[in-house]
Formats: C-alpha cells, structure tokens, sequence
C-alpha cells in the first residue's frame, strides 16, 4: 500500500512547476535528501503532511527512561526541523503561486490594454473609412464640403433646366416665325427678312427675365405691404437692382450680334416703341414718370434729383446729336452710290457700300452708351432715395411697363367692330 509519504512521490512536479521560484542551494541539497512534500493547491489531492508529530504526541513519552526522553527530543528536533523546512518550501510554493498569478494579471492586463487599442484602432479606420471623423474640424470641413457638393449639384440641375426651357422657348419662337412668314406677316416689314440667331437668343433671354421680373415685383409689393424691416427690404431692393444689370448685359450681347433688332424696337411690343429710345427708355423721361410716386422728399433728395436729371438731358441731346449726324453721313454715302445697272459703276458703288458698313457699325455704340445711360440711373436713385423708396421706385418702373405691354395686348385683340369703325371714320376724315 502508498502511505501518505509515498503519495508525495507520485507528483514531484508540483513544486517544480513554478519555474519563477528560486530556492537556495542548500536548502534544495537538504530537500533533495528526503522526498518532497505537496502543497496543498489542489484540493483534490490528499494532503501528505499528517506523518509528523505534534508537541502533544511528545508529551505522552515516560520520564523514568533516560534513553526515551533523549530519543524523544530528537526525534522532536528532527520532526521539528522537517516541519520548518516544510513551511518554509511551503511558504517558496506560495510565492511562486504570487508570482505567476501577478505574471498572469498582468500578461492579462497587456493583452485586455492590445485588445482595447486594436478595437479603437479599428473603429479610427472605420470612422475615417465612413466619412465620420472624430475631428470637430474635420467633421465640420466635411460637412462643408457635402453641403458645397450639395449646392453644386443644386445649381447643374436649375442650369439643365434653364436649359431645357430656353431650348423649349426657343422652339416655340421658330414655330412662331414659321407662322408668321406662312401668313405674310414678315418680321421687320422686310421682305423675306428672317430673324438672326442672335436675335432669337435674345428674346428668348428677354422671356425668361421677364419672368423673373414679375417675380421680384411680387416680393417688393408684399415687402412694402408687410412693412418689412430695411435691411430684408435692402436685400430685395439689391436684388432687383443686379436683375437689371443683367438685362443691360443682354441687350450689350444683342447689339454686337444683331443692332437692328435691338434699335427697331422688336424684342418690345408696339405700345413700348412709341417711347423707345436707341433700343430702350429714355432716362429723363423715367425720372418724370417717377416723381409723383416717390413722395415725400427731402429738400437734399430733390436737389440730387433734380441735379441727376439736368446732366441726363444733356447726355441725351449729344447721343441724339451723335445718332442724327450718323443718319445724315449714312444717307449721303448711300445717296452718292453709282447704278447697278452700269458696270463701271461697280467698283465706285461697292466702294461706298464698304463705307457705309462701316458707319452702320457705330450704331452698336450709341445703343450701348445709352444703355449705360440708363443703367447708372437707376443706380444713382437708388443712392439718392431711402429703402423703401427706392422700394417703390422699382415698383413703380415694373408696373408702368407691364401696363404699356397690357395696353399692347388690349389693342392687338380688341374687336373686329371696333376696327370696322376705326376705318369707317379715317374715311370720314380723309374727306
């Protein structure tokens, strides 16, 4: 049978498996001499440390034996010494288990630390692999960036639709053009005359901020009825003004691509070209058409503006000087032309044909002069009113011209009796 010594035999790794243990070298000569005992770790090993005896077990030895009593104490100084170096490897066995369970806490630590790092190092790569950094600023300069692409895609789709409508208006314009030669109503009153593609670009341009126009003028008539604050109202008020800095950038293009349409009053409806001036208002007049509705003034307010319409005047009286000394240059070279009919003339008369081009083109300039005359007008009123006089003033400019377009509309579709009367009384009259 194993005795509980024997049984201590049977596993000699139990001390030897804390390899972060040092024992001294003489106390493993000494442990090397008898068999090793086992620590009591496992509870489901037996314990071997019974064998020994206690101080108790000592006490029953008689005292009338010397030898006995001599035995005795030895063999209590030999169980005693066995005893303290047991507790002492006991106590090495223990600190080793300390070592290894403070080596396994903190290897666990280490690698709890890794996992924690590999985690956020994986959540930094999907935050910048989705977009949402952890960066304030980059966060903001992301968004930045959506809402700029935002805005970008916001503009191409209204710019293919301005497209698209102005390739729309611009087929209806042709069909319209078709219709009207097809009936005899040739355009300009010339034979076969046919509208430049310039031309046609321009009227399609000229619809479209008609349109806008009308927009704004609803903004400025609810602004005014709302009693907006003057900033909101200023903000309309620039708006408008930069709408017509637009329309006298078209009609700049026009007058290059195509000046008879431009002067003759065409793009306009026939109740505008009774007050057309070198393709478009005149400006002094404007300033009178618009004194009762920007009422009341202050006596520096009439002072300018009475001042702004003096220096009109004058700038218009040369333009009209410039343009009449034109007509009278251009109608000598023309007059002074040789017939076709002769043959030797031909050279003469292409000669003065040239001169004649040439003093056609300085029409482009005086349309574009006056245009500009017109253009710092407006701007000039509107440094000389207050917002919401400027306010109606723009209105004002809006109305009277949609009321000149709605008497045109008025004419062209009054009655036939109407017309049967207008004609019975010109025979009338003619006698």
């Amino acid at each position: 049978t194993v005795g509980p010594r024997d049984r201590c035999y049977a596993y000699p790794f139990v001390i030897t498996a804390f390899p972060s243990t040092v024992v001294d070298t003489a106390t493993a000569a000494a442990a090397a001499a008898r068999p090793p005992p086992t620590l009591d770790i496992f509870p489901s090993w037996p314990l071997a440390l019974h064998h020994h005896h206690t101080p108790k077990e000592g006490s029953n030895v008689t005292a009338d034996s010397t030898d006995s009593e001599s035995s005795s104490k030895n063999n209590i100084n030999m169980d005693s010494s066995d005893h303290h170096h047991q507790q002492q490897q006991q106590q090495q066995g223990m600190v080793g288990l300390v070592t290894v369970a403070g080596q396994f806490h903190q290897i666990s630590q280490q690698q709890h630390h890794q996992h924690q790092q590999q985690n956020m190092a994986t959540s930094s790569t999907h935050s910048d692999r989705t977009g949402k950094a952890v960066d304030p600023k980059t966060t903001r300069r992301l968004a930045q960036n959506r809402e700029a692409a935002r805005k970008s895609r916001l503009r191409k789709k209204a710019y293919i639709q301005q497209l698209e409508s102005g390739k729309l208006k611009l087929a209806q314009l042709e069909q319209d053009l078709q219709r009207a030669r097809s009936q005899g109503l040739l355009v300009g009153g010339a034979p076969g005359g046919n509208s430049s593609p310039g031309a046609a670009m321009f009227d399609v341009e000229y619809n479209r901020w008609l349109d806008d126009d009308s927009r704004r003028m609803i903004e400025l008539r609810g602004g005014l009825h709302a009693h907006l604050p003057d900033g909101d109202l200023r903000a309309i008020i620039d708006d408008t003004l930069t709408h017509y800095d637009e329309l006298f950038r078209l009609k700049s293009a026009a007058a290059r691509a195509d000046v008879f349409h431009l002067i003759t009053g065409m793009w306009a409806t026939p109740a505008e070209r009774c007050f057309l001036w070198m393709g478009g208002f005149r400006p002094s007049d404007l300033l009178k058409t618009l004194a009762p509705q920007l009422d009341p003034l202050t006596e520096q307010q009439m002072v300018g503006i009475c001042s702004l319409e003096q220096s009109l005047q004058q700038a218009e009286e040369a333009l009209t000087q410039g343009l009449e000394q034109l007509h009278q240059s251009l109608a000598i070279t023309v007059a002074g032309s040789g017939s076709l009919s002769d043959d030797t003339n031909m050279g003469s008369f292409m000669g003065d044909m040239a001169v004649a081009l040439g003093k056609l083109a300085n029409l482009e300039g005086f349309v574009i002069q006056a245009d500009n005359l017109r253009q710092q007008t407006l701007h000039q009123m509107h440094r000389i009113l207050t917002v919401r006089q400027a306010a109606r003033c723009f209105l004002a400019i809006g109305e009277y011209h949609n009321r000149l377009r709605a008497l045109s509309s008025l004419w062209a579709s009054r009655p036939r009796e109407i017309l049967m009367t207008d004609e019975g009384n010109c025979g009338e009259l003619a006698y």
